[in-house]
């Protein structure tokens, strides 16, 4: 107890050293936010998926995206396509330079996408033959197969120095971004000074600390006018702050159970985790959870009314297909669906049953999470009231890997790409960490996928996933296989201290990109 005790104490004076609102300027920002999930265990390494989906604020990307989800030149000036759709070559500024002095080259850019593309990064660079520098400021990109998503891609990977780039990178990053590294205090802090050789708009804000604070230190650092910005959680987004405003910002991030698709045969993952499950595999009980769940009413009880209906998990996207969405809170229709599928409550305990199979189920959610955990416990009391019975049980991240392949459990993702699509229902990823968890199989979705990526122009490419959803017969969506229960997309919250102006936020993806607009941000009074 002594020792936890000392490490608190240290942990906390560290925190005050750096958060005394008499002790920082008009120019210094203080965070308690951070994106996807906290500090990155890799550090600020983009080969290992920092900035892989917000904003890296060390380095450049080629492109960005702007907060009306258009994408816009960043180190890159323009690019062009060939016939055949292999070919991407992308020119580049003349007139960067990495936070070191020495000159940014599209040889850093090869650098970096070819390390990405041996890396265990987040980033899918399976599509890319190679990559090779023309001259200093134009960029060949060779695809094996056409892939008109690739643009996303491009804009996904921040650029590293091959001069120096190393193993221990992520602990001391050079780059050419807004701003540059100053020190990370792991488990506490990380401090950002601007960068005043920035090419593009700089920020406004000189010094920029992001703490490492859980969500009720965050509330309460707020509360004490320790920090500028926090993210905050819906069950708290209703106590007032003083001198700090609420601000909700909307998501595609999609709230989801995942549901073990085919039945329990024994069968076990390549790390021995049991696959599977004999209720969840039977279509009348995927579809009637589909169409008896209460969105609405979760969003309202559950998240204070901070958040979007999901039925598809790209409702608000440009791929979206409206013919796969069905109604929800149809408790009679969940009942009936129930029935026809040969599922009864014979013994009148409330819980219906098949072949003496009781629609019973665990339901795992992160156990550090409260939003989700009262999400799972919202859905036990509705889904009861056609039959089905959920245990809902808390586990952290390590422990839900061995459980979710075989149980429901309650999971988000979602980008502004199609890269989530591909991988929730490729048959050929059934069974990865974080891809076809489900282990889904249909031939049809996969045909339509695969033509997806194969396709030469976003808009085919989109056509072609509408129709994966969904084409009349078969589908992903509830309309057809129902192979994901999708719930909500939740707002992120976030407490802004009132002389704070953060422009207009991006639509956030999963994990969260709080500062993907910080060129706008300010100092107001």
């Amino acid at each position: 107890m002594g020792i936890i005790l000392v490490v608190l104490a240290i942990a906390t004076l560290a925190y005050n050293s750096v958060s005394s609102s008499s002790a920082r300027s008009p120019d210094e920002l203080i965070s308690a936010a951070s994106a996807h999930g906290g500090e990155p265990e890799a550090g600020f390494d983009p080969m290992y998926g920092w900035g892989t989906y917000h904003e890296p604020l060390v380095q450049s990307t080629l492109f960005k995206w702007d907060s009306n989800m258009s994408l816009v030149n960043d180190l890159a000036t323009g690019y062009s396509v060939s016939e055949d759709s292999l070919v991407w070559t992308v020119t580049i500024r003349d007139d960067v330079k990495f936070t070191d002095g020495v000159a940014l080259t599209a040889e850093d850019v090869v650098f970096s996408f070819n390390t990405a593309a041996v890396s265990a990064g987040y980033l899918d660079l399976t599509s890319l033959e190679r990559a090779e520098a023309l001259n200093d400021t134009a960029v060949q990109f060779t695809l094996k197969n056409p892939r008109a998503t690739f643009i996303n891609t491009l804009g996904r990977l921040g650029i590293v120095p091959e001069h120096a780039y190393n193993e221990s990178y992520g602990q001391n990053p050079i780059g050419s971004g807004p701003y540059k590294f100053v020190q990370w205090d792991k488990g506490q802090q990380t401090i950002f000074e601007r960068n005043e050789d920035y090419y593009g708009q700089k920020p406004y804000f000189k010094k920029f600390t992001i703490l490492y604070l859980e969500n009720d230190a965050a509330f309460a650092a707020a509360k004490k006018g320790d920090v500028d910005f926090a993210k905050i959680t819906a069950t708290t987004a209703r106590e007032e702050v003083e001198g700090m405003k609420v601000v909700p910002v909307a998501s595609y991030d999609s709230i989801y159970i995942s549901l073990p698709l085919t039945p329990d045969t024994g069968n076990k993952t390549k790390d021995g985790y049991p696959i599977g499950n004999n209720i969840t595999s039977d279509l009348a009980v995927r579809k009637a959870l589909h169409v008896g769940i209460d969105r609405q009413s979760l969003i309202d009880d559950v998240l204070n009314g901070f958040g979007d209906k999901e039925l598809t998990g790209v409702d608000h996207l440009p791929w979206a297909n409206p013919e796969a969405m069905v109604e929800d809170a149809d408790k009679e229709g969940a009942i009936r669906i129930l029935e026809e599928g040969g599922w009864t409550d014979t013994d009148g305990d409330g819980i219906v049953e098949k072949n003496g199979l009781k629609a019973s189920l665990m339901l795992y959610y992160p156990s550090n999470n409260p939003d989700r955990q009262a999400l799972a416990l919202a859905l036990t009391d509705q889904v009861a009231k056609f039959g089905i019975e959920l245990i809902p049980e808390g586990k952290s991240s390590n422990e839900l890997i061995t459980v979710k392949y075989a149980n429901p459990s309650i999971s988000g993702y979602g980008t502004n790409d199609l890269d989530p699509v591909y991988t929730s229902y490729l048959s050929s990823l059934a069974g990865g960490e974080y891809s076809n968890t489900g282990y889904y199989n249909n031939p049809i979705v996969d045909a339509y996928l695969m033509a997806s990526q194969n396709s030469s122009t976003l808009e085919e490419a989109y056509n072609y996933v509408k129709l994966a959803a969904w084409d009349g017969s078969t589908g992903f969506s509830a309309r057809g296989d129902a192979a994901k229960l999708y719930i909500i997309d939740p707002n992120y919250i976030f407490l802004v201290d009132d002389t704070l102006d953060i422009g207009t936020p991006k639509t956030q993806p999963h994990g969260g990109d709080p500062y993907g607009n910080i060129y706008d941000w300010k100092r107001i009074n």
